[in-house]
């Protein structure tokens, strides 16, 4: 029973292919396709003021610099809250809960905001490493200490977004399992279970969009740290 609970989190295959390359394009089919007119309807308007709105919030922290990765973070936005919104629909896979995925979405961004920092402007890069007035004694201990936290953050993003949506994919199956176990035998239990799946959906529903939104959020950040 364990280990069922965990089947969730595996690849789905059709004949032996892996479906992950699937379920990752799928989101962007839900995205407005290219036409000869700005605005062909009530959901072309939502998208677009849904992009507009996510734009403004991811560009706020960072200066005009940074305004040139404006695409790459409103899409890398879109494409997470949309994976993991599908992702809670009955009988989907959610690739935000692999941790590989993850990982290859956070470093490469990380680098390249770590690159263009030691590009454009290398001795504030590096000064991050080292407070100002810090004590001769602790330099090496401090140096290394803000090295590790600075190699760590790639790491931090994959791990976060992955033990958040893992969680709340496991709780909803485990609450789910109850109900449908209870309705035989105690259905005043198991109509009182169901009230707090509907909850915890909901709940599961604002933390799919929080954790995209913090995910490019703290990449926007690392980025005006470098800019």
């Amino acid at each position: 029973m364990n280990l069922s609970f965990f089947d969730q989190f595996s690849s789905p295959s059709l004949l032996g292919i892996p479906l992950i390359l699937v379920a990752t394009l799928l989101p962007a089919l839900l995205l407005p396709s290219p036409n000869n007119r700005w605005i062909t309807g009530r959901l072309s308007i939502l998208q677009l003021w849904l992009i507009n709105l996510i734009t403004k919030q991811l560009m706020m922290p960072l200066d005009k610099k940074g305004h040139k990765w404006a695409l790459i973070l409103t899409s890398l936005m879109l494409f997470l809250l949309l994976t993991n919104l599908l992702g809670l629909l009955p009988y989907t896979f959610t690739p935000t809960t692999q941790l590989s995925m993850n990982l290859a979405l956070a470093f490469p961004l990380w680098l390249a905001t770590l690159l263009v920092g030691l590009r454009n402007q290398p001795s504030v890069s590096l000064g991050h490493l080292l407070p100002e007035g810090t004590p001769t004694p602790l330099i090496p201990a401090l140096i290394l200490i803000e090295t590790t936290s600075l190699l760590i953050r790639p790491l931090a993003l994959g791990v976060r977004l992955t033990a958040n949506l893992t969680a709340g994919h496991l709780l909803i199956q485990l609450i789910s399992t109850a109900t449908t176990v209870l309705f035989s035998t105690m259905p005043a239990i198991s109509f009182l279970t169901l009230i707090i799946l509907f909850l915890l959906t909901i709940l599961e529903l604002a933390v799919a969009m929080i954790q995209a939104y913090v995910f490019v959020l703290l990449l926007s950040l690392y980025l005006q740290e470098n800019i």
